[in-house]
Formats: structure tokens, C-alpha cells, sequence
């Protein structure tokens, strides 16, 4: 890899239909790719990571795309895997739910220098088999000087490809973010995913909350709950992603205000349409 190579590609294991409302909340123009029949993949137009001025630096590529996959995790049923790789390092993060994310981190030549213990929680977080799958990952974060940064993150994607994952064909570790945008932008059912104003975000968010799995959770006492708990975390996220500047985590913590008032309001909404 050279320094021009830097990239990133965001994989959910959810279908496009599913992820685009939560898309749209991270107010950030991307590319929706199908990645086989239970993933999809979001190839970012930009580069936020490039976006320092005189008065804020940019924003590491691994830092940026950490807070997008939890994001787009913590408002969600499914786990997103964030790949990113630059002139000196590549690596993941996996985000599911609240939980804390994991990572592991790789330098260009390949060389592993992330914990062991990271791996064994991605796969139990994704229900990899806990021996072949687990192995595999395993010699993944052994010292091999043939396996350079690229090889392992491809080893990576190798294991999942028994979960279902399918990635079309140049969307690859290494490759360029313009590389990347065209090459997502070229297939045949792709959708540009860009924020549109919150009424439009408000309207795909309810949307997608009538539509999905967790229909209990949505009205209710349980729903208020966890509205309630997404309110609490998401304020201090937000003012603090705004100091630091991150606008990965700001983005997390606008994403969690935004589920629970939703939540909130679609709950009081519901019940004033059912009041005689």
C-alpha cells in the first residue's frame, strides 16, 4: 500500500432495504452496495478523514470509520464491520448494539499488533464456528512476513464468506477510496445514500422501525425505556465528539438522541391515533 491508498468500506449484515434509513443519519454521502444475501456494503463519496483545516486537523481513517459503525450499531439489530487501511496500518472494527466495540489493527507489512482476545470476540459476536473459524482467524495474528497488511484483511473477509458475505468484485483491502467510489458507483443495483433534512429522516426512521424484527420494543413501557436510555447516551456523546472534533462519535451520539426522540414520539404518536 502507498500513501494514496487509503479506503474504507463499512459491511453490515443486514440487506440494503434494512440499512438505508439508518444510512441516512450519519449525514454522510455513500454508496449502497448489496454484499450477498445477508450483507450490505456502504462505500463512502468522501473522504472525512482528509478534512482538516486551519483550525481542526483530520480525523484518522480508523477513528472516523469507528464512529460511523457505531453509529449505525447502537440504533440497530444487526453488527457492522467497519474495514479501513492507509500508508501505515490497516485494520477492523466490529460494533453490535451497545456492546463495546472490537477491533485489531495490523502495520502495512503485516506485521499483527492487536490483542488475540479481539479476535475470538468478533467471531463469537458474528456465530462463527468456534473451532475452524476461530482457527482461522487465529493465524491471522501470527507473524508471517509473506502476509502483508492487505493479505490479512482479505484472510478476514475469507472467513466470512461462509456467513454469506459476498463483496462484488474491486472492492478490495488496499484499494483507493476514488478506486472504491467507482467501483460501487459502476454496479448494476446501487443506491447513493445523502442526508436529506430531518423530516425525511424522521419519515425513513419510522419506516424502518414499523418494518424490522424488534416490533415489541417499539410502544410501550419497554419502548419508553429504552428511548429513555438512548436520550441519556447520546447528549454527552455528541457534546463530546464536538470538543474533540470527532465527527464519527458526534455522529453516534446524534444518532442515539435521534432514535430515542423518535422513539418517544412515535410512541405518544401511536397512542393519540388509537384515542377515541
Amino acid at each position: 500500500m502507498n500513501a494514496t491508498s487509503t479506503g474504507a468500506l463499512l459491511l453490515c449484515r443486514a440487506d440494503p432495504e434494512t440499512v438505508r434509513p439508518l444510512a441516512h443519519l450519519l449525514r454522510e454521502q455513500m454508496l449502497l452496495v448489496r454484499a450477498g444475501e445477508e450483507w450490505s456494503v456502504l462505500v463512502p463519496e468522501g473522504k472525512p478523514w482528509r478534512a482538516g483545516g486551519a483550525e481542526q486537523e483530520a480525523e484518522p481513517v480508523d477513528r472516523v470509520l469507528g464512529g460511523w459503525a457505531t453509529a449505525l450499531a447502537v440504533g440497530s439489530t444487526w453488527p457492522v464491520l467497519a474495514l479501513w487501511w492507509d500508508a501505515d496500518r490497516a485494520g477492523y472494527t466490529l460494533a453490535a448494539g451497545f456492546r463495546r466495540p472490537v477491533g485489531y489493527v495490523w502495520l502495512t507489512d503485516g506485521t499483527p499488533v492487536g490483542e488475540d482476545e479481539a479476535m475470538r470476540t468478533f467471531a463469537a459476536r458474528l456465530g462463527l464456528d468456534p473451532v475452524l473459524d476461530v482457527q482461522a482467524l487465529e493465524q491471522l495474528t501470527r507473524p508471517d512476513p509473506e502476509t502483508d497488511a492487505q493479505a490479512r484483511l482479505r484472510g478476514l473477509l475469507a472467513v466470512l464468506t461462509g456467513t454469506g458475505l459476498a463483496l462484488p468484485a474491486g472492492l478490495s483491502p488496499g484499494e483507493s477510496a476514488d478506486r472504491l467510489r467507482s467501483v460501487a458507483a459502476a454496479q448494476r443495483q446501487v443506491d447513493r445514500v445523502e442526508w436529506a433534512g430531518w423530516r425525511d429522516a424522521v419519515r425513513v426512521e419510522l419506516d424502518a422501525v414499523e418494518s424490522s424484527r424488534v416490533g415489541p420494543w417499539v410502544r410501550g413501557p419497554r419502548a419508553r425505556a429504552v428511548a429513555a436510555v438512548q436520550l441519556a447516551a447520546g447528549l454527552p456523546l455528541l457534546l463530546w465528539g464536538a470538543r474533540r472534533r470527532s465527527g464519527g462519535w458526534a455522529a453516534a451520539g446524534a444518532v442515539l438522541l435521534a432514535q430515542g426522540a423518535l422513539g418517544l414520539v412515535y410512541e405518544r404518536a401511536r397512542a393519540g391515533a388509537e384515542t377515541p
